[in-house]
């Protein structure tokens, strides 16, 4: 048997040669972690269905926040869960609400990171949408003002950066007319641009408390079939100012974000969700799988398919293996 001159077995014989032609790197640098925060002090409560996740109260959160940041992580997103909720979200937009008081804290206490806020409303409200209600169903129009007002809130708080998660219609445009009429015109946005109705998000509205508390949210939130729509939905974001694109989920929808990443020169980031957390971090305790080598393999896919930046609850477990590596 002739055997072409080209054999790729060479170049994979041992670690050293392997390391010498990876094609793609993952670091730190990469990496945003999400964080609950919720009222009160020493709170550290267990998320279920997310092992080794925690709702925590401010003074607890600033301690992981200080981990990750030694840990060489440069982001968090900061997720609140309210004392109460209301049909108007009231606790989304509060001076002294949960992430205002959470970002404070963050900037007081601990240098050099950075501080991003979701900006969405499920959390907030009594109803688990993400929107104000009007003759039972979410209004568009009438919830940009909130998040408008959300977003300025969390940058006189001191947020570094805002995420509007919300998928209305303009969201993006609004919260930039917002920011930028309270003198925050250098604040950037990161949309979630392109954010699919997913199976996928049953573990974060656990840890969220937002679950809505009737009907679904397939009529904002995208339908998992559509790809060409993604690219309208990022275009428009894109267009009314967004700084940062976002594809959510990450795992099921790799294609769509090598797709934002050909279209777009925008900064892009992928959210690895709560799901894709779950399942890998379930199997593992069953033992059916490498919990470990399941991390790695799908932040490098997110990575391969053409993310800048990753947000996952995997971020600390691996900025802390990524440094122990290094030595």
């Amino acid at each position: 048997m002739n055997f072409p001159d080209y054999r790729p077995r060479r170049m994979r014989k041992n670690e050293n040669l392997r390391r010498l032609i990876r094609e793609t790197r993952l670091a730190a640098d990469n990496l945003i972690y999400p964080l609950f925060v919720v009222p009160g002090k020493g709170v550290k409560k267990p998320i279920a269905s997310m092992p080794g996740v925690f709702q925590m109260s401010a003074d607890v959160l600033v301690q992981e926040v200080r981990e990750a940041r030694e840990a060489g992580l440069p982001a968090v997103l900061l997720f609140g869960v309210p004392e109460r909720k209301d049909e108007v979200a009231s606790g989304a937009f509060a001076r002294d609400g949960v992430v205002q008081q959470a970002i404070r804290r963050i900037k007081d206490k601990v240098a050099d990171i950075l501080v991003v806020t979701d900006v969405c409303l499920c959390e907030y409200t009594s109803h688990g949408h993400c929107g104000m209600l009007k003759k039972g169903a979410v209004d568009n129009d009438l919830t940009l003002e909130v998040l408008a007002e959300t977003a300025v809130s969390h940058a006189r708080a001191g947020a570094d950066m805002v995420a509007p998660s919300a998928m209305m219609d303009g969201q993006v445009g609004a919260i930039r007319e917002g920011l930028d009429e309270a003198g925050f015109d250098d604040l950037p946005i990161m949309a979630y641009a392109a954010k699919y109705a997913s199976a996928f998000y049953g573990p974060f509205r656990e840890a969220a408390e937002s679950a809505p508390q009737f009907g679904d949210r397939k009529a904002y939130q995208m339908d998992p079939a559509n790809g060409d729509e993604a690219i309208r939905e990022i275009t428009l974001d894109v267009e009314e100012g967004a700084d940062v694109i976002m594809v959510k989920p990450a795992l099921a929808y790799l294609d769509v974000i090598r797709r934002a990443r050909e279209e777009f020169d925008l900064p892009l980031a992928a959210y690895n969700v709560s799901g894709e957390f779950a399942m890998i971090k379930a199997a593992a305790q069953l033992g059916w799988l490498d919990g470990e080598r399941a991390m790695w393999e799908v932040l490098t896919a997110i990575r391969r398919a053409g993310a800048d930046m990753i947000i996952t609850y995997f971020a600390l477990e691996a900025a802390r293996g990524l440094r122990k590596a290094q030595g």
